[in-house]
């Protein structure tokens, strides 16, 4: 088994796709496969000292608080109020430090060999008026897991998620379809075939996860 030591990206079609659960959820399949796993969040808003997205990591993983997370490495930025990065930062008055992140992000893989960092909204979720999350990824060449969802509107979510993706030279590690929105059986069956047929034809080498309710993982 590769034991190379790597960090992957975890975005979403939108803020609400499910991330939070699916980063737990891929950790989990890793630490299956035998590897040591951490998540880790880009940038955490609407919190004060703590990431409530990592705390819902530990608890979805049934793991406890790890180390890393009481020296706040699992989340180096933190800010106050639940919006964007762009809009968080300029209301606490201060700038987002992306040399934090990537310090952060390398003394995990000193620890582990694989490290999840969720991202916070979609992949075109501003960190400053000029830079976005997808931006981040690709200047540090991460490869990516999109979550996405059986709600009206998903598919187009989650093909303009994937040509942004083809159009920066991102690899594309799973799309994870997270079934907890799965309130209409007819649209649901149709979404997730029809984005199965469009990886199969135009990200051939990408996974296809369906995701289970949590509680049935």
């Amino acid at each position: 088994m590769n034991k190379e030591h790597q960090a992957i990206f975890v975005s979403g079609i939108d803020t609400d796709a499910g991330k939070t659960y699916a980063t737990a959820y891929y950790a989990m399949m890793l630490k299956q496969k035998g590897h040591s796993v951490i998540t880790q969040k880009f940038i955490q808003t609407g919190c004060s000292d703590t990431s409530e997205d990592i705390e819902a990591h530990r608890r979805l993983m049934n793991v406890g608080v790890m180390p890393e997370d009481k020296a706040g490495i699992t989340a180096p930025v933190i800010f106050s109020y639940p919006a964007s990065a762009q809009l968080a930062a300029r209301l606490d008055g201060c700038s987002v430090d992306l040399s934090k992140i990537e310090r952060a992000t390398d003394t995990l893989l000193e620890r582990y060999d694989r490290v999840l960092i969720e991202g916070a909204g979609g992949l075109l979720v501003p960190v400053t008026d000029d830079y976005f999350a997808i931006d981040y990824v690709a200047e540090h060449h991460l490869p990516l897991i999109l979550v996405t969802n059986g709600r009206l509107g998903s598919i187009n979510h989650t093909l303009l998620s994937l040509e942004a993706i083809r159009h920066r030279g991102i690899e594309l590690r799973a799309v994870i379809y997270n079934q907890h929105f799965d309130t209409d059986t007819v649209i649901a069956q149709d979404t997730t075939e029809f984005i199965h047929r469009y990886l199969s034809k135009h990200f051939p080498a990408a996974e296809y996860i369906l995701m289970p309710e949590y509680g049935q993982w």
